[in-house]
C-alpha cells in the first residue's frame, strides 16, 4: 500500500496578524512605515510558496520511487511471465497491486498540493497594493527625477545618494514607468524612460519585451513634443526591425509629410533648422503652469542650492543653552538650542526627544495612519491632494503619558499655552513623500479656516524630526531661501503670526520629497487663544 501524507504550511497565525494590520490600510505608497507591512506579507507568501514546492517535490519523489520499483519488478517478471506467476506470492501481489495500490497511486497523482498556497494567496491579495499604489509610486519616481535632477540611468542603476540597498531596474520596469507616464499624457517622461528601456535592450539585457514595442512608444512621445525629425528617425529604426508594422508605416508617411511641410515653412521664413543627433540632446521638458519662480526656488532648496545667507547675517546666528527664562524644569539642565534662520526666526532644539519616546509615538500612531488631507480653499472639505504625499495620525495627551510629557515640554520651552493647541500630529512620508509650499496659518481670504476649533489662528508651529533621512526630505522656506534638514531627536520652532496677529507670509514652507530613507515627523500647531498674556499683542502690524 502506498502511504502518502502531505502537510500543508501552517501560516494561519502569521496571516491573521498580518491581515489585522493591513485591513485598514490603503494608499500604501503614501507611507513608508506602512509599506513595511507589505514586505512581511511578501515574505509570508514566499514561505507558503516554498512549502508548496516542497510538497510537490515530495509527491513526485514518491511517484518516482514507485515507478522505479515497478520497472525493475516487471522487467524481471517479463523474462518468463508464466514461471513468475507460478509463484503464489507473486500472483497475490499482482492482484493486490492492480486492485489496490494502483488506485492509491492514482489518488496520489490527482492529489492537489496547491490548496494551502492558493488559499493564502487569495486571502492576501485582498490586501495587496492597487493600481493606484503602483501609479503613485511611479509618479513619485518621476517627481524625484525632476526635483533632484536625476537622469533615467542613475535611477535605473539604483545609484542614488545615501542609498544602502541598491536595486537595479529591469527593461520591463523602465517600460512600465514610461507607460504610466504615457497614460498620464506626460510625453516628456515617456521619452526618457522608453529611451532608457531601449538602451538596456541595446546593452544586451534579456527581456520579453522587444525593441519594436519600445520604439513604437518612443517615436510617438517624441512626436507629441514637436520633434518630428527625431520621431521620423525612430520610426525608421522600428521599420528596419519590422517592415510590416502597420502603425509605423502610416506614421512614416505622415511624419515625412509634416517634416516636408515644416521645412518649406521654415525656408519661406528664412529659418534654418539644425538637425538634432539621435540620442545626443536631452529632450526639452514640457512647460506647465507650475514652472513658477517659487517652484524653481523650492526645487533648488531641496537640492541644497538656492539663496545663501550673507556672512554678516550668519554671524548673528548663535547656539546656546536655553532654559526659557529660568523655567524650573530647565534651570539645572538647560536644553541645546541653535538659530537656523533670522527672518523668519527659526530655532532648532537638539536632543529634545529621546529614541524611547520616538518609538512609543510611532507605535501609538502607526495603526491609525491615514492618508494626509488638505482643506479645500473653496469648499472647506478635507480631501487628498497629489502635492501632499504622506499619512498622518493624531495623538491626544490622555492616551499615553509620553504624549502628555511631550506636550508639557513644548509648553515649557515655548512659554505658550497647550490647552488650545491641536493634538500632536504624527506623519510618515511615502515614496517620494512631500508637502509642497503652503502656509500653516489661515490667511485673510480664509476667515473660517479654524472657526470650528474656536481657538483662533495658528500662532506657531513646533516640528519634531523623529528620524534621519539619507537624502532629501528638507523643510524649506522658498520665499526666504531657508532649508532645514531632518536630524533625529531635534525639533524646530517658528511663529506663523506677528505679535499683532497678522500672518507672517515669509513662513510659507514645504517638505521636500524624500529621495532615500524613511521620514517620520510630529508637529504641534499652537493657536492664539490662551496666549494673550504669554505673547502680548503689538500695535505694530509687522512686529
Amino acid at each position: 500500500m502506498i502511504s502518502f501524507r502531505m502537510e500543508l504550511p501552517c501560516w494561519w497565525i502569521l496571516l491573521l496578524g498580518c491581515l489585522q494590520s493591513l485591513s485598514a490600510h490603503s494608499d500604501f505608497f503614501t507611507s513608508i512605515g506602512q509599506m513595511t507591512d507589505l514586505l512581511y506579507t511578501e515574505k509570508d507568501l514566499v514561505t507558503s510558496l516554498k512549502d508548496y514546492i516542497r510538497a510537490e517535490e515530495n509527491k513526485l519523489e514518491k511517484i518516482k520511487s514507485w515507478a522505479d520499483k515497478l520497472e525493475s519488478l516487471t522487467a524481471a517478471a517479463m523474462q518468463d511471465p508464466e514461471a513468475f506467476l507460478g509463484h503464489p506470492v507473486n500472483a497475490f501481489k499482482l492482484m493486490k497491486r492492480l486492485n489496490t495500490e494502483w488506485g492509491d497511486l492514482e489518488s496520489l497523482v490527482l492529489s492537489d498540493t496547491t490548496d494551502g498556497f492558493i488559499s493564502n494567496l487569495t486571502i492576501q491579495r485582498q490586501h495587496f497594493p492597487t493600481d493606484e499604489d503602483q501609479t503613485g509610486a511611479a509618479k513619485a519616481l518621476l517627481r524625484l527625477q525632476d526635483t533632484y535632477e536625476l537622469d533615467a540611468n542613475t535611477i535605473s542603476t539604483g545609484d542614488l545618494p545615501g542609498g544602502m540597498h541598491k536595486s537595479r531596474m529591469t527593461v520591463d520596469d523602465c517600460f512600465e514607468l514610461g507607460k504610466i507616464a504615457y497614460s498620464e499624457v506626460d510625453y516628456y517622461h515617456t521619452e526618457l524612460w522608453m529611451a532608457q528601456a531601449l538602451k538596456q535592450l541595446g546593452d544586451g539585457e534579456e527581456s520579453t519585451l522587444d525593441k519594436v514595442t519600445v520604439l513604437d512608444y518612443l517615436s510617438y512621445a517624441i512626436y507629441q513634443q514637436g520633434d518630428i525629425e527625431r520621431a521620423l528617425e525612430y520610426t525608421k529604426m522600428l521599420l528596419a526591425l519590422d517592415s510590416e508594422h502597420q502603425r509605423a508605416t502610416g506614421n512614416l508617411k505622415y511624419f515625412e509629410f509634416q517634416l516636408e511641410k515644416q521645412r518649406k515653412a521654415d525656408a519661406e521664413s528664412g529659418k534654418v533648422r539644425g538637425k538634432r543627433e539621435t540620442g545626443q540632446t536631452k529632450p526639452k521638458k514640457k512647460s506647465n503652469n507650475q514652472q513658477l519662480p517659487e517652484r524653481k526656488m523650492y526645487e533648488m532648496l531641496c537640492r541644497g542650492q538656492g539663496l545663501k545667507m550673507t556672512p554678516r547675517r550668519q554671524s548673528r546666528l548663535f547656539c546656546r543653552y536655553y532654559d526659557n527664562n529660568h523655567n524650573p524644569q530647565y534651570v539645572l539642565a538647560p536644553v541645546k538650542q541653535e538659530d537656523e534662520w533670522d527672518r523668519p526666526y527659526i530655532v532648532r532644539f537638539l536632543d529634545i526627544i529621546s529614541d524611547k519616546e520616538i518609538e512609543m509615538v510611532k507605535k501609538l500612531a502607526k495603526p491609525r495612519l491615514r492618508r494626509a488631507t488638505i482643506s479645500n480653499p473653496i469648499t472647506g472639505v478635507l480631501e487628498t491632494a497629489p502635492y501632499r504625499i504622506s499619512k498622518s495620525a493624531w495623538l491626544t495627551g490622555y492616551e499615553d503619558p509620553v504624549v502628555e510629557t511631550i506636550n508639557q515640554r513644548i509648553e515649557d520651552l515655548t512659554g505658550l499655552e497647550m490647552d488650545t493647541a491641536e493634538e500632536l500630529q504624527v506623519a510618515n512620508y511615502g515614496v517620494g513623500g512631500q508637502y509642497e509650499p503652503h502656509f500653516d496659518f489661515g490667511r485673510k481670504d480664509e476667515p473660517d479656516a479654524f472657526k470650528e476649533l474656536g481657538t483662533g489662528n495658528r500662532i506657531a508651529t513646533w516640528l519634531f524630526y523623529m528620524s534621519d533621512v539619507s537624502a532629501g526630505g528638507a523643510t524649506v522656506f522658498p520665499d526666504v531661501g531657508a532649508a532645514v534638514w531632518p536630524k533625529k531627536g531635534t525639533a524646530v520652532f517658528w511663529y506663523n503670526l506677528f505679535p499683532s496677529g497678522e500672518g507672517d507670509y515669509s513662513t510659507r514652507h514645504a517638505a521636500c520629497p524624500v529621495l532615500v530613507g524613511n521620514k517620520w515627523v510630529s508637529n504641534k500647531w499652537i493657536h492664539e487663544r490662551g496666549q494673550e498674556w504669554r505673547r502680548p499683542c503689538s500695535i505694530n502690524e509687522t512686529e
